[in-house]
């Protein structure tokens, strides 16, 4: 393994030197937001390198409507659900976000939205005219995403070698990595690594919770996979996750608590990382007016400017009114609500270069939805964090800067002027947080290459080694119960009982024969 990494840091420090041949890449992206800008980049980082890259991308329901389209440098397929279909998906989406802002979201509407999703795969594998150009292209390699599970059945339809992007922490989903529960924290048991007796009881329990919700996830594409794909040849989802020839989770060391990896499993935490420019006048001009005092970034990603959600921004204006800083907030000016008179040192935006503002000598503090790619930009920058997850992994995610220091999170529900205030100035305050920031600043800046050159060349070294076998072990074609060795212990179980049971008998016998003797001796 310390071979094979030598010569990939070889091949970026000598051009030209073990690099591939240009492939056919394809990449799909069925969801929108941040799911598909981080894939538009990898497209955008492989095209650079010399390959043939081509986006499958779903049109009409990106969720999440407000990312500009910007012209491609590599080729891109689209393709449109029926509109029927179309607008049903929007309303359960509208519907599970205004839950989720409400703080009534639970994992049965979570299911129902998932459902949607397995039928609008459905509708995507009925395109003969879209799959078999896709098959006529010849793709050398595929890539997909986490989120949703229709990529790796499009994957296996075309019966080309994958590998798989996990767009957020490890633990959303089970992709066959050893999960020790003594130091190793389960999905939503918002543990840390550092568990106590009762924190790994819980830990431990836990891990059934996580593996029902897993196979309930799962369940909702059953009809997809009889619809399209014969008996017999029909696969199983949680054994698709493990053909991937290999894992780029965008996350890093310096947030995730460390734990076993395997050799195909790379963090690419900071793909979206862009050279900072200087910021627009217009937000130079407003940090000034604070002086030493500098500035709180506030962006929680698109969902809170399209969603109603009055009493939340009533109560953060209020917050933001009693700090000293100024307050930049992306939040679309033509949606604040006419009754909410906007604090003074607060400036509302519909767009802001947030990685400039991160990168600004004055910034004080980011409060975030906890997005992963977020997250990232503030540990590039060494940034400290309030956190206000909404849905989805960002709970997970702002677990983890909690749990590593550089940061605090508050619930939808605990949302009052009063306590988001104090979480903010405690952060702000206590020089303890932006140490850690900045600590985990310098853990993520110091990697020997950059999560670009990660992807570009653990790729071309799996499209120059024909595949990803020698970095899988063979545990993961292993059934669970011989994984967990389960054979080994009850063979070895029947066999102790056995032998006990056998002594048992002998020294019954004995004991009987030495009965008898003395009862002859006495006769």
């Amino acid at each position: 393994m310390a071979g094979q990494r030598a010569l990939l840091l070889a091949g970026f420090l000598l051009p030209g030197f073990l690099l591939s041949e240009a492939a056919k890449i394809l990449t799909l992206s069925l969801v929108g937001g941040s799911h598909h800008l981080l894939l538009d980049r990898v497209c955008q980082i492989l095209q650079d390198h010399g390959h043939n890259v081509t986006m499958l991308h779903q049109r009409g329901n990106s969720f999440i409507s407000d990312f500009k389209e910007k012209e491609k440098s590599y080729q891109v397929i689209s393709w449109l659900p029926p509109e029927d279909y179309n607008k049903g998906l929007k309303e359960n989406f509208d519907f599970f976000i205004e839950e989720a802002l409400g703080d009534r979201y639970t994992f049965g509407k979570f299911l129902s939205f998932m459902e949607q999703l397995g039928l609008q795969c459905s509708h995507f594998l009925r395109r003969k005219d879209i799959m078999d150009t896709l098959k006529n292209e010849n793709f050398d390699l595929v890539i997909v995403e986490n989120f949703d599970y229709c990529p790796f059945l499009v994957a296996e339809k075309l019966g080309k070698p994958f590998v798989s992007i996990l767009s957020s922490s490890f633990g959303t989903i089970d992709i066959g990595l050893p999960n020790p529960l003594s130091y190793v924290p389960v999905s939503r048991s918002f543990l840390n690594d550092h568990m106590d007796f009762w924190g790994r009881v819980k830990n431990f329990l836990m891990f059934f919770d996580f593996s029902i919700r897993q196979w309930q996830i799962q369940s909702t594409y059953d009809n997809t996979i009889r619809e399209h794909f014969p008996e017999g040849s029909r696969p199983v989802l949680s054994h698709l996750l493990k053909k991937a020839e290999l894992w780029f989770v965008n996350s890093d060391f310096a947030l995730e608590f460390a734990r076993p990896l395997f050799p195909n499993t790379v963090y690419v935490g900071g793909l979206m990382a862009r050279a900072v420019k200087p910021v627009p006048q217009e937000f130079e001009n407003f940090i000034t007016k604070f002086g030493d005092s500098g500035f709180v970034l506030v962006a929680l990603g698109s969902m809170v400017s399209n969603f109603q959600a009055q009493e939340l921004l009533r109560e953060m204006n209020s917050a933001f009114a009693h700090l000293s800083q100024g307050v930049i907030w992306k939040y679309k000016p033509s949606h604040w609500p006419k009754d909410i008179r906007l604090s003074a040192n607060v400036k509302i935006v519909n767009w802001l270069p947030q990685n400039d503002l991160l990168a600004h000598p004055h910034i004080r503090l980011f409060v975030t939805h906890g997005g992963m790619n977020s997250i990232m930009e503030a540990i590039q920058h060494g940034v400290p964090m309030v956190g206000i997850p909404l849905f989805g992994d960002q709970p997970e995610n702002l677990n983890h800067v909690e749990g590593k220091k550089f940061g605090v999170s508050i619930q939808l529900k605990q949302i009052k002027a009063e306590t988001l205030a104090l979480k903010m100035k405690q952060v702000i305050e206590d020089k303890r947080y932006k140490s850690a920031a900045v600590a985990a600043s310098i853990i993520r800046r110091s990697h020997p290459l950059t999560p670009a050159q990660r992807l570009v060349g653990w790729i071309d070294h799996i499209l120059q080694t024909g595949g990803a076998a020698h970095l899988k072990p063979h545990g993961l074609q292993q059934p669970w119960y011989e994984r967990y060795l389960l054979d080994v212990f009850l063979f070895l179980l029947l066999v102790t009982l056995g032998t006990l049971w056998l002594c048992g008998k002998l020294l019954g016998m004995v004991a009987r024969w030495l009965c008898g003797a003395r009862k002859l001796k006495k006769a």
